[in-house]
């Protein structure tokens, strides 16, 4: 089984000196010729490795409550002495920062610049990396914001003239220019009318994401919900992804019942707009699941009333009957709870061809489950911009032997030299994921 050879180089990785340890960043690699379904994909941590892929579809749900909810929150201790996280052989990891406050959403700008938002502290930084793509100057862009979390540069394309910034409550952007380590003004409020959230606006989900279609005539924005389940008028423009042009005219609600939209990304051939989506609580261990999705403009995704099709959310029988039917199932479904939060797409080529095209998606972990789920990355396979409904393990280790947690994945971009970067809001550290090679086949098809 690919957990307990996973479980067993762990071992020996715990009883390797510190420089060996080091070294070892990749695990060994799963058995990528098996895929775990129904309830062997709902499993918990303790099956995650690199390479392992799982499977979960419709015919898989199972009946609301047949588990109790619980409420299991991670409290995250303090990164063990060498800790590293895990991924496929071939690949190395590196620690590119460390000491940030609540970094999220991370973005890389045309020169190769590194921008990360730290959300609790209302700043962005840049990250500048050196010739060897470790990070020699960290500068603070812009503070002063409002729990900031999208960020997006506009333009797209090489010569970007602003960077947008996603508060809870609003849409701003600064003058940018191509290298530039720190804002060029006071930030211009684009959009003001947008549903705040979290500590500075009484409750409820308050991540906003930002993108721009292909051609940079449009800007989505994500507004998560304000409760769990309900259905009143408080809930007005949340649930959706929110459509304007880049100057904050032409609002429309692009697509909507989409609980918590956390992580928006285009796809890069067909332009696509996709979403990475956290689906309600209180149903079970496992129920509903989480899930990734192109985002279909007009497209209603069933929250409040239903989920992943038409299942009817118990705690709203009888309800909206009329829209039973208009339910769209999302692309790809991930374990229940596992919180997924930003994603990308892979554009560089530095990895094996079987990356290219794919994206990848932090999964920040579970709370409303009795086992823990979630707390790494997953790699989604993409052919021809469909995506299979797979997806697999690729970068795990951020919970310790004994189910402690130190390490929450929340960013993920793609450098300038390839590699993938990733942010985790628990230790406070941005990662490097680099392709090196290896004998040894790549697990993830």
């Amino acid at each position: 089984m690919p957990n307990l050879s996973f479980a067993r180089h762990r071992r020996i990785l715990l009883s390797l000196p510190a420089a060996l340890v080091l070294a070892s960043a990749s695990a060994q690699p799963a058995d990528a010729s098996r895929v775990l379904r129904g309830d062997a994909a709902m499993g918990d941590w303790t099956r995650d490795a690199p390479g392992v892929r799982r499977l979960i579809t419709v015919t898989d749900l199972p009946k609301p409550y047949a588990t109790s909810s619980a409420r299991s929150f991670s409290r995250i201790v303090t990164r063990p002495a060498n800790a590293v996280p895990k991924v496929p052989a071939g690949f190395q990891v590196d620690l590119l920062a460390s000491g940030l406050t609540n970094p999220r959403k991370i973005i890389t700008a045309p020169n190769g610049d590194l921008f990360v938002v730290e959300s609790s502290a209302g700043r962005v930084k840049v990250l500048r990396p050196g010739s060897d793509g470790r990070i020699e100057e960290t500068v603070v862009f812009a503070q002063g914001l409002r729990q900031p979390f999208g960020l997006s540069f506009y333009p797209p394309g090489p010569e970007p003239t602003h960077l947008y910034v996603g508060n809870t409550d609003s849409v701003v952007r600064f003058e940018y220019r191509n290298g530039d380590l720190k804002a060029r003004g006071e930030p211009e409020r684009i959009v003001s009318t947008i549903p705040g959230g979290g500590r500075l606006e009484g409750g409820g989900h308050w991540t906003r994401d930002i993108v721009f279609s292909k051609d940079g005539s449009k800007m989505f924005v994500s507004v998560g919900s304000l409760s769990n389940v309900s259905d009143d008028a408080r809930e007005r423009n949340r649930a959706n992804v929110l459509e304007f042009n880049p100057d904050g005219s032409g609002f429309r609600i692009y697509a909507w019942g989409i609980r918590n939209p956390v992580g928006l990304a285009i796809e890069p051939t067909t332009g696509d707009l996709w979403a990475s989506v956290n689906e309600r609580d209180g149903l079970g261990d496992n129920l509903p699941p989480d899930y990734i999705t192109r985002v279909q403009e007009g497209g209603f995704y069933g929250w409040p009333w239903y989920y992943i099709g038409n299942h009817q959310d118990p705690r709203h029988e009888g309800k909206r009957p009329d829209l039973a039917d208009k339910v769209i199932v999302p692309d790809v479904l991930v374990q229940a709870h596992m919180a997924s939060l930003c994603m990308t797409f892979y554009t560089g080529t530095q990895f094996p061809p079987e990356y290219r095209g794919g994206a990848f998606a932090a999964e920040h972990g579970s709370w409303n489950r009795h086992q823990r789920v979630g707390y790494k990355v997953i790699y989604v396979p993409i052919q021809d911009g469909k995506a299979t409904g797979e997806y697999v393990d690729f970068m795990t280790g951020f919970i310790r032997e004994d189910g402690q947690v130190w390490g929450r994945p929340v960013g993920v971009t793609v450098g300038k030299d390839g590699s993938l970067i990733v942010t985790e809001d628990g230790a406070g550290t941005v990662w490097r994921v680099r392709y090196t090679g290896s004998t040894q086949a790549n697990a993830t098809r």
